[in-house]
């Protein structure tokens, strides 16, 4: 009879939430380990044409929580898959910046904490309750 030992998992790795991504394809996906750092959404000029919406939704997570796989193309620093056009994340050595609509499981429970350029919302678009708002970006 072969036994193997049983390793105790720390609590910590038990409770972290990992959430997966990726584009509308499949041929990129991605997971994101814990919690983001911060969480906002963005009505800048830049992100409302990559999205072609009226804001993104995104969230931030440390760079060593973020993991990817499947060939992606770049434009400004913007991560998206090559073959169905999906924008999914930006990313440097610090952190992960994924765009919060392309995670698998909808609704994601995720809340805005702030909302950066304002001054750009659509009038009929209501600012977030209990949201930090900042005219242009963040201090």
């Amino acid at each position: 009879m072969f036994r193997t030992k049983t390793k105790r998992i720390p609590e910590e790795v038990v409770m972290t939430v990992v959430r997966m991504g990726g584009c509308l394809c499949g041929k990129v996906t991605f997971s994101v380990a814990g919690e983001p750092t911060r969480v906002g959404l963005c009505h800048c000029t830049d992100c409302r044409q990559e999205s072609g919406s009226a804001f993104t939704y995104f969230g931030i997570w440390p760079a060593h929580a973020f993991l990817s796989e499947g060939t992606t193309a770049e434009q400004g620093g913007r991560r998206f898959c090559p073959s169905c056009g999906s924008r999914l994340f930006a990313c440097d050595e610090h952190e992960a910046e994924v765009k919060l609509g392309s995670l698998r499981d909808a609704p994601s429970g995720i809340v805005p904490t702030y909302e950066l350029w304002i001054k750009r919302r659509e009038p009929w678009l209501a600012a977030l309750p209990d949201a930090e708002q900042f005219d242009e970006d963040r201090p």
